[in-house]
């Protein structure tokens, strides 16, 4: 069954749609991330253009998070002042993102910039996320299943920031730069990559600012929801690439699909949801980076685009 796409000018199937809306539902609600880093490659490998699958994944986010903060919330694993604070850094870092895709798009490099951006930042955190489950989990087989401490309290320069918060619900006393920093990334990525940002925030959370991995999953979600919200209507006003339709089927088959996701996540221990979001990172980064180089035809003909 087609359905056509008004802002994409394409027609896809409904069930693929809806099959992979519910698929990233249920990733959502299971690792706390908002599923844009594999939802976004895969509308790309479906021929939507990356503009709009960037600018109408947000919107779809949306929906998935705010599903999976349900689920959280009545665990009591939301850390809602970190929220705040990573919040307030993903606005500001959302509005520079969308300026600096309108910049890269004016200048015909936004497919470009986002194939890029992609292969480079899930590569970095997918490997080192692997890397550490990977001895976590020898570590604890080790020690006949004990939980292994990631040496959270290490001092070190982090540390010594000032403007230090205590977080009751994540046992942290830390400065408040450091989530600050940590959401204006994600804004900006939220923006030029159509994603929540949680395939960064997650990783960031647990190592940098030593979270527990219970926590981090409700809190990211919490504040991938603003973060996206904000994003798609920047998007929509300031480029146009939220294509509605395709964003309401993607929103309705995720909103069922975290709820479930939510419900096996808490099944699994942290350094298992660890590797298995670290595999899926890798897995995508691969498939792009596979297509990048398998297809340099196209990239020479973006170059040569006004000469005929």
């Amino acid at each position: 069954m087609q359905i056509y796409l008004p802002i994409a000018e394409m027609s896809v199937n409904v069930f693929l749609i809806l099959g992979m809306g519910g698929g990233i539902g249920f990733l959502s609600g299971l690792f706390g991330v908002g599923g844009g880093f594999l939802m976004t490659p895969l509308l790309i490998f479906i021929g939507v253009p990356p503009a709009v699958a960037v600018g109408t994944e947000a919107n779809q986010i949306v929906a998935s998070s705010v599903s999976g903060v349900l689920a959280h919330w009545r665990r009591g694993n939301v850390d809602v002042k970190m929220g705040v604070i990573l919040l307030i850094g993903g606005l500001i870092g959302s509005f520079l993102g969308v300026i600096l895709f309108k910049f890269l798009r004016s200048l015909g490099q936004i497919d470009l910039a986002i194939s890029l951006s992609y292969v480079f930042f899930l590569g970095i955190i997918g490997s080192l996320m692997f890397l550490e489950s990977l001895n976590t989990i020898f570590k604890s087989r080790k020690t006949g299943g004990a939980p292994v401490k990631r040496g959270g309290h290490r001092h070190t320069w982090i540390h010594g920031l000032p403007f230090k918060m205590r977080f009751r619900k994540s046992k942290l006393y830390i400065s408040a730069l450091l989530p600050l920093a940590v959401g204006l990334l994600v804004g900006v990525l939220a923006a030029i990559m159509g994603v929540g940002g949680g395939f960064v925030m997650v990783p960031a959370m647990i190592y940098l600012l030593g979270m527990p991995t219970q926590v981090v999953v409700g809190t990211s979600l919490f504040q991938i929801i603003f973060v996206t919200a904000n994003t798609t209507f920047l998007q929509a006003t300031m480029n146009q690439t939220v294509d509605v339709v395709l964003a309401l089927l993607l929103l309705v088959a995720a909103v069922i699909g975290a709820q479930i996701g939510a419900k096996f996540g808490a099944k699994l221990k942290g350094e298992q949801l660890r590797i298995l979001l670290a595999i899926m990172v890798l897995g995508v980064c691969a498939k792009l980076g596979f297509d990048m180089m398998s297809t340099p035809t196209e990239f020479f003909t973006m170059g040569i685009g006004g000469q005929h």
